[in-house]
């Protein structure tokens, strides 16, 4: 596992961590089972306070991306069976989504140029096997 702190990026350190392990998830670079640094190992790694790293794989498991047991090292949770509900969907994109289209029109992108722009996005996703 790869994480790498981007100091320009506006995001808070924990979520960076979340994102990227999340992306690597997606990407297959890491697979259900697989085990993460311990906390201390990570921290000290990217020179960042423990407690940040405790709070991204907090986030992360409360989203069902690790699992976390007492004594334990974190691992990669096994991969949803089934599509969230629509309900779930919503809760969990629906702001994130009005955010994007909000920003889409500051900066003068039509919504049709941000939907080819998302299309663009998947279809990148799609070759890379995902």
């Amino acid at each position: 596992m790869l994480i790498a702190i981007d100091e320009n990026d506006e995001r808070p350190i924990y979520m960076q961590i979340v994102y990227q392990v999340k992306e690597q998830v997606q990407s297959g670079d890491l697979k259900p089972g697989d085990t993460l640094p311990s906390v201390r190992e990570l921290g000290e790694s990217l020179g960042i306070n423990l407690h940040t790293v405790h709070s991204a794989y907090k986030r992360l498991r409360e989203q069902g991306v690790i699992t976390l047991r007492l004594g334990q090292r974190a691992k990669i949770a096994k991969l949803r069976e089934s599509p969230a509900s629509c309900e779930e969907v919503e809760a969990v994109l629906g702001t994130r989504l009005k955010e994007l289209t909000t920003e889409a029109f500051h900066l003068g992108i039509s919504l049709d140029e941000l939907r080819s722009l998302f299309e663009n996005h998947l279809e990148v996703i799609q070759h890379k096997g995902v």
